[in-house]
């Protein structure tokens, strides 16, 4: 068995990207930094960034550049893809990315998202307060119409009976 499974948590370093293919789909790119803390063997507080390319495809790439900003704390998960091309000058070029599956967006503050770059205060240490009307709720999975209309669960359009699920 194989598994190709990505789950990075940080912040976009810039705002996404958009571009459409040429089916007029959406693509959008944009990049995360993450970061690594440890203490060296004489107990030195050491740490490292890691910067992590994302590009996402159809309605996740809609989603994505309409709520995403520089800044913003992400969760992604998704699959490591690495493509290769030769240049003009015959050099084997190589770009790795994560092609992002799902997305959730971290807490959104009352006085708007804190940079990364902004350290709060010592006076006020404690946890900012989230306004939960301002977190989106985005349902991936759409109720489908039958031939006459009617509106079908997603649940029954993937035959799943969630009266027989025994949890």
């Amino acid at each position: 068995m194989n598994l190709n499974k990505a789950f990075i948590l940080g912040r976009l370093t810039r705002d996404p990207e958009v571009r459409t293919t040429t089916a007029g789909g959406n693509v959008v790119n944009f990049s995360i930094a993450t970061n690594r803390v440890w203490s060296d063997k004489s107990g030195n507080k050491q740490d490292a960034t890691e910067y992590h390319n994302v590009v996402t495809f159809g309605k996740l790439a809609d989603i994505c550049s309409q709520y995403l900003s520089k800044g913003r704390l992400v969760l992604i998960e998704g699959r490591i893809q690495t493509r290769s091309w030769q240049d003009k000058d015959g050099n084997k070029k190589y770009w790795t990315e994560i092609v992002a599956e799902n997305m959730q967006m971290g807490p959104r503050t009352e006085s708007g998202q804190r940079s990364p770059e902004q350290k709060p205060s010592p006076a006020s240490q404690e946890e900012p307060v989230v306004n939960q009307e301002e977190i989106p709720v985005i349902e991936a999975e759409e109720p489908i119409r039958d031939d006459e209309s009617n509106l079908i669960p997603a649940e029954e359009k993937a035959g799943v009976d969630v009266r027989n699920i025994p949890f």
